[in-house]
């Protein structure tokens, strides 16, 4: 939410001062967007990256956390031009079920996120991924389990944060009848860390 020439103020002011690297740091970061330093248009966060690459002396550029319903074209070519930028992207996707995904109200689909990923390797052959991922969302079956087991395997994830749902007072899902056990909880977790 801050504006572009202030970032880009504090981040020349960091490398001189002697800093090698950069995070960008929000809880959607790829949200971002700002003026332009001519006030004419907007940026979003690739055009941010790729403007910091010039800083002299700055080595590094990586973000995060990043929602997979912002991750737009131009910050995807970031990563295919801008060698400063790291190849590591986390983007949680939560489950690999559609059915709990749509539960949950995410804004994406398991294609949808799965296209990003293609998409980001084919301008960074190297990169590599984190997720967040939640089991024993309320009405989560063995399947939809498996379906998540599955796009781990297909990802390869170099980490993930992974935790079972717990409800949390006044969320809808709170309230859903379809409630999983703790020992299946507890049992599916394992098995997805143990992946």
């Amino acid at each position: 939410s801050r504006p572009v020439e202030e970032i880009l103020k504090e981040a020349k002011h960091s490398v001189q001062a002697g800093a090698q690297e950069i995070t960008l740091l929000g809880q959607n970061v790829n949200a971002y967007h700002g003026k332009s330093p001519s006030g004419q248009g907007e940026w979003g966060l690739g055009a941010l990256c790729l403007e910091l690459a010039e800083i002299e002396g700055l080595h590094r550029i990586r973000y995060t956390t990043s929602h997979p319903k912002d991750m737009d074209e131009q910050l995807i070519q970031a990563h295919g031009k801008c060698e400063k930028l790291m190849p590591f992207v986390h983007l949680p996707v939560q489950s690999g079920s559609d059915r709990i995904l749509k539960a949950m109200n995410r804004k994406h689909t398991v294609a949808f996120y799965e296209d990003i990923i293609l998409r980001l390797r084919e301008q960074r052959p190297d990169i590599g991924f984190s997720s967040d991922f939640i089991v024993g969302f309320p009405g989560e079956t063995e399947e939809d389990f498996e379906k998540t087991l599955e796009l781990v395997k297909r990802v390869f994830y170099g980490q993930a944060y992974s935790f079972s749902y717990s409800p949390r007072l006044g969320t809808p899902a709170t309230a859903f009848s379809t409630q999983i056990s703790e020992d299946i909880k507890k049992e599916r977790l394992q098995r997805l860390q143990s992946l």
